[in-house]
């Protein structure tokens, strides 16, 4: 199945549009994602044939590659948010849910790398939850 959607990084110089399918949607635990995305898990969409459109800001993409992996991320170089990137060696675009814009009708496939998980991130719909910030009128 075809999917078309599109995103931008959080100040809006960079926006694109991704269509074709998607492959594999994964909330990965491993410290390298922890550590990009300072939160508890990457949620990453994976394509092996998508087209990925930079609408604007193509020369504002930086992409990292921790040397001697696999592990990439692409980011707007002005605000720094995720961004899509696409892997030189595989073509595998890989598109960060958290700057999509169109609704994702899939749900993720799995948690991966559960093995590396932080050890906070155990039980957490326990934790009470608030409609806007702590202090803030509800």
């Amino acid at each position: 199945m075809t999917t078309t959607c599109q995103g931008e990084c959080l100040c809006g110089a960079v926006s694109f549009e991704m269509s074709g399918s998607i492959d594999g949607f994964f909330l990965c635990h491993c410290r390298r994602c922890r550590k990009d995305t300072g939160t508890a898990h990457a949620a990453n969409l994976f394509s092996a044939n998508a087209t990925l459109i930079w609408t604007t800001g193509k020369d504002l993409v930086r992409t990292f590659r921790l040397p001697g992996t696999r592990h990439q991320k692409s980011f707007c170089s002005t605000c720094g948010s995720a961004v899509p990137s696409i892997d030189a060696d595989s073509g595998l675009v890989t598109v960060p849910a958290g700057c999509l814009d169109s609704p994702v009708s899939r749900r993720p496939d799995a948690h991966i790398c559960c093995a590396d998980r932080a050890e906070w991130d155990r039980q957490l719909e326990q934790i009470p939850t608030l409609a806007g910030l702590p202090g803030a009128s509800q």
